[in-house]
């Protein structure tokens, strides 16, 4: 049953990021690089952005296992009293976005000229307009991971990129012109109130179900977490979304259609980070917390990261040591994710111009443009790297409860980008370079976090001098291979290298062909890895 219901997901969440990239690339159809396009990227994802910033991972982190200690009529009570809270707020943050729009504007979208500055503001308040909308959603996703309905939870990002696409197509089809903006603020109200139906309806049909079991219809629900609970789940969430929005919004300094380029090239690099890295982390957490569950005798529940498939213990399970079974899950993700990056970042490499013709060159697209989008992209495939360290290394704060640390690296990072960024005067390639080395040092921050005794599997302490016993104290190299790790890294730097040197300039092949030989070399690197390291065998049949 779970295998089937994993295997339903998987393929649900590849369609949703797939149907994603659709959307984008009919965006780029329609509006090229042009202000319009600046528009259309700000208005477009403004709302979830902010809905995922501010609510969805608190959400997620509090109220999952919240509700895991309430009767199934406490749980209706509580979803209740929170949606009132986020549809009231909503209401406040909308009215301040349409208040303060032109300020908005220009911290958002600063490089777009007068006109359409005019427009990006008009934009904004159908972003506000779908505010309320789209936190009412986030709570309403959160419930049915409660429920495990991960076919209802991931269709309803598939009706929102559906509307949306069909009217990027409208659009692209006619003549640009400023009554644009008002054509996609109507399709996306169109698209949250049909998210919202989606959600109603999954919702309803598991109620009279649940109820049914519920032998207690009346008790009151228990009082929410603390608010400093909320914070810190809230900050540990939103900052990591935080980062490439920021760059986006620094590059769009550079004049008009800056911001949908950064974005564009910033899709390149985020379609491997969801489907390779970070769903390597979520397949772990089952066995990390299953680990610390059997060692300590506590019920280290199973709740969402940011992602829905992404479980993570209780905050109120903070075990002090990870058990030699849990080290080694760890070991593992962390040699699969690190693999899986450089695999990735090997195919971007060789095949961002082809990848990027195919997903933005066409319809109204700049060459010069698409041109920055793949350069940037490649440059921004050196990020996945330090983020497979990050993914897996948050899976290990959040099952001991300790994601304030995540929260802290991920600000000063924030911070550094907003004061380094300035100087960068909108450089999309220079924006990219500070993300990776900013998340190289949240990588470093979050690894030296983990510094700290565990348990070590029983193969480490039979190979260690100072360790005893398969329950005997190690520390943080325990949980990171780096031996390894410097297969994958290596065939990496080798093939970067080459091209660098130009032995690959004979081979430039377009389209399909070009993508066929990225492929090729992230499978080498993956293959080749698999026969010389046994660390990532074990990883694998794991």
């Amino acid at each position: 049953m779970f295998l089937k219901a994993g295997a339903v997901s998987l393929v649900l969440l590849l369609a949703s990021r797939l149907l994603g990239l659709l959307r984008e690339s009919a965006q780029a159809a329609a509006f090229g690089t042009s202000g319009m396009g600046d528009v259309a990227v700000l208005m477009l994802t403004l709302p979830d952005w902010l809905a995922g910033v501010l609510v969805s991972g608190a959400l997620a982190y509090v109220l999952l296992p919240h509700w895991a200690t309430e009767s199934a009529a406490q749980q209706a009570q509580t979803q209740a009293r929170v949606a009132r809270w986020l549809l009231a707020g909503g209401a406040v943050g909308a009215v301040l976005l349409a208040w303060c729009q032109d300020t908005a504007v220009q911290l958002l979208a600063g490089g777009l000229s007068a006109q359409w500055q005019s427009q990006a503001a008009l934009g904004l308040v159908w972003s506000a307009l779908a505010l309320p909308a789209a936190l009412l959603a986030a709570l309403w996703v959160t419930r049915l991971q409660h429920e495990r309905d991960f076919s209802g939870l991931y269709t309803a990002s598939l009706v929102v990129n559906s509307v949306l696409v069909v009217a990027l197509y409208l659009i692209a089809v006619s003549a640009i012109s400023l009554s644009a903006t008002t054509q996609l603020g109507l399709f996306l109200a169109v698209a949250m109130g049909g998210r919202l139906l989606w959600l109603h309806w999954r919702l309803q049909r598991r109620r009279p179900e649940a109820l049914a079991d519920d032998p207690v219809t009346l008790t009151a629900p228990q009082a929410l977490p603390a608010a400093s609970l909320w914070l810190w789940a809230a900050l540990s969430a939103g900052l990591p979304l935080a980062l490439p929005l920021a760059a986006r919004s620094l590059a769009s300094g550079a004049g008009e259609g800056a911001l949908a380029t950064f974005n564009y090239a910033w899709k390149l690099v985020e379609l491997p980070l969801v489907l390779a890295v970070q769903l390597v982390a979520t397949l772990a957490f089952p066995a990390i917390t299953a680990a610390m569950s059997r060692a300590d005798g506590s019920a280290a529940g199973a709740l969402g990261e940011a992602t829905p498939l992404a479980p993570v213990a209780s905050p109120a399970v903070r075990p002090r040591t990870l058990p030699p079974a849990a080290v080694q899950a760890v070991r593992s993700a962390f040699v699969l994710a690190w693999t899986l990056a450089c695999a990735a970042a090997a195919g971007l490499q060789l095949g961002a111009a082809a990848l990027a013709d195919l997903l933005f060159g066409w319809g109204r697209m700049p060459a010069d443009s698409l041109a920055d989008v793949a350069r940037w992209g490649a440059i921004g495939a050196w990020g996945l790297l330090p983020q497979a360290l990050i993914a897996v290394a948050l899976t290990v704060l959040a099952v001991q409860g300790r994601l304030r640390a995540a929260a802290i690296a991920y600000a000063l990072a924030l911070a550094a980008l907003l004061v380094l960024g300035v100087a960068s005067n909108g450089q999309g390639a220079a924006l990219m370079w500070m993300l990776n080395l900013l998340l190289a040092a949240v990588a470093a921050l979050l690894v030296l976090a983990l510094w700290r005794p565990v348990a070590a599997p029983a193969a480490l302490a039979s190979s260690a001098p100072s360790v005893h016993s398969a329950t005997s104290a190690t520390s943080a190299p325990a949980l990171l291979p780096l031996g390894a790790l410097l297969v994958p890294s290596g065939l990496l730097l080798a093939l970067s290298g080459a091209r660098a040197a130009g032995w690959f300039d004979f081979y430039e092949p377009k389209g399909l062909v070009a993508l066929s030989g990225a492929a090729l070399a992230a499978i080498l690197i993956i293959a080749i890895t698999a026969l010389l390291s046994p660390s990532l065998r074990a990883a694998l049949r794991r």
